[in-house]
């Protein structure tokens, strides 16, 4: 089945109101819409993710498998501990979100020619993070940002978009951090979206599209954090 093409209409797009077929061979599941809020947070709960942009037309997908962390699943290693005993960096929640997107479009990945995180994409998480749906998690070293991490939380499910390393370890232990806090929150999952060593040593595992989108049904609803400061929360945890 080729992807449903939705038009951009100015008006948030209800991706639930469409009949969407998932079983496209690369995930591909939509094409268009727009990245009003409304928009995003319905993809978001649909399954879907914006994956790039071209001619100005989002793609979302929803791949199979799916990667995801269960939170009680996460797996440090022997030398990530010896990071976080030896204090190597410090870390902060919704401080920087700004920064942080900023470094993951930067960041060079392999494979990839160009970044999906325009101007038009920034604009709107930044927008979801000022509404208290798009967090990021930060470390730090000599007080310069040197890792991180964005997402966006719905109900007991934490959809991680992207994340950046200037010093080693650095997005491990932003990672890491990440899911203490979330876990230590009443989060159930965290969406990895697609398959990566990086987050396969941390503990993600592949899943199968139709049992991701079940357990996502059951786990975005009700909401656990919705309306409350992350930034304080964390800080909190993290100095106890």
């Amino acid at each position: 089945m080729p992807p449903l093409l939705i038009q951009h209409d100015g008006y948030p797009v209800d991706f639930g109101s469409y009949n969407l077929e998932y079983d496209h061979e690369e995930g591909l599941v939509a094409v268009g819409a727009n990245f009003y809020p409304e928009t995003l947070i319905s993809a978001y709960t649909s399954g879907l993710f914006p994956w790039f942009i071209q001619d100005k037309l989002p793609y979302w997908f929803c791949p199979d498998p799916r990667m995801v962390l269960f939170v009680d699943q996460l797996k440090i290693s022997k030398s990530m501990r010896n990071v976080f005993n030896k204090n190597i960096f410090q870390y902060s929640c919704d401080t920087e979100f700004e920064q942080v997107i900023s470094q993951c479009a930067s960041i060079e990945r392999k494979g990839q020619q160009a970044t999906w995180i325009d101007a038009h994409f920034k604009s709107a998480y930044l927008e979801l993070h000022r509404l208290g749906y798009a967090h990021t998690f930060e470390v730090w070293s000599d007080r310069q940002l040197v890792g991180g991490l964005y997402g966006v939380g719905i109900g007991k499910v934490f959809f991680g978009e992207s994340m950046f390393a200037k010093k080693d370890n650095a997005s491990k232990a932003a990672f890491i951090q990440g899911v203490k806090f979330l876990n230590a929150n009443g989060f159930e999952i965290i969406d990895c979206q697609v398959y990566s060593d990086h987050l396969s040593s941390l503990g993600a595992q592949n899943v199968d599209r139709k049992y991701f989108l079940a357990i996502l049904k059951e786990h975005v609803l009700p909401s656990v954090l919705d309306g409350k400061n992350w930034k304080a929360l964390f800080t909190k945890l993290i100095t106890h």
